[in-house]
């Protein structure tokens, strides 16, 4: 998929939430996900970063990290064209939710929270790097905008439940109130189980101007799909509206 969206003449590839594994069994993770340094996905993924020359968000890889309650990260990585690891981000906000009396994730039991928000120089662009649930939490999107963020990532794995009636409602929102883009790709349709329930997530794979517009929404067919950006817009969209510069300190209720 990288070699397709390269030869479309992409300069930029986003890949979803948990591009190494996705799965609902705590189990086959623990038997299958490794650390950082022998995860077998991440070198390949650099090495296609170098070979095409291109920047690389890996959405993010589950890996194991050496914990003493033995839980994984979630964790985004963005690649630069010479292979290297630019920069990478734990995911803060864990999704442990009842969707429905048959839709219900813990992801804390599995996954360790991050501490940390992360903003990125792409050279063409300064990236906020943020994950799925993190979409919910707006006051680190402005902060990450605050701090110069001009792009916003929010590769995901979306439950089918609430993306049909809030993904894109977030993520335009998200858009509207930093004045950046917003790049989301998704996972999307049914995933094989070999243990544990089998997961379903939404799809849509969506970029939103900074104005709020959906520049693409890709569906819930896999495959790539390609936007342009015009980061002259950032800058317009936030002389219009001046909104990340119009804080003020109130009282609490």
């Amino acid at each position: 998929m990288i070699d397709a969206a390269v030869d479309g003449g992409a300069h930029y590839v986003l890949t979803p939430e948990v591009t190494n594994c996705i799965s609902g069994s705590r189990t086959h993770q623990k038997s299958v996900l490794q650390r950082q340094a022998d995860d077998t996905s991440l070198p390949a993924l650099c090495d296609a970063a170098q070979q095409h020359g291109i920047w690389l968000t890996i959405g993010s890889l589950a890996v194991k990290t050496g914990d003493p309650d033995g839980r994984f990260a979630n964790r985004q990585f963005l690649i630069s064209p010479q292979g290297e690891i630019t920069a990478t981000y734990d995911k803060i906000h864990m999704f442990d939710v009842d969707v429905s009396a048959e839709e219900r994730y813990r992801e804390s039991d599995g996954y360790r929270p991050g501490q940390r928000a992360v903003m990125a120089d792409a050279g063409f662009a300064h990236i906020g790097m943020t994950i799925c649930y993190d979409l919910r939490f707006p006051y680190l999107y402005r902060t990450l905008a605050q701090a110069g963020a001009q792009i916003l990532v929010v590769p995901s794995a979306f439950s089918t439940v609430t993306g049909a009636v809030h993904w894109h409602a977030l993520l335009q929102a998200r858009a509207i109130e930093t004045g950046c883009f917003v790049l989301a790709p998704a996972q999307t349709g049914h995933h094989a189980a070999s243990r544990g329930p089998r997961r379903k997530t939404y799809g849509h794979s969506l970029v939103v101007a900074p104005w709020g517009e959906v520049l693409l929404d890709a569906g819930v067919d896999p495959g790539v799909s390609f936007v342009d950006l015009d980061m002259k817009s950032v800058e317009e969209a936030r002389r219009r509206v001046p909104s990340l510069t119009h804080d003020r300190e109130f009282d609490e209720p």
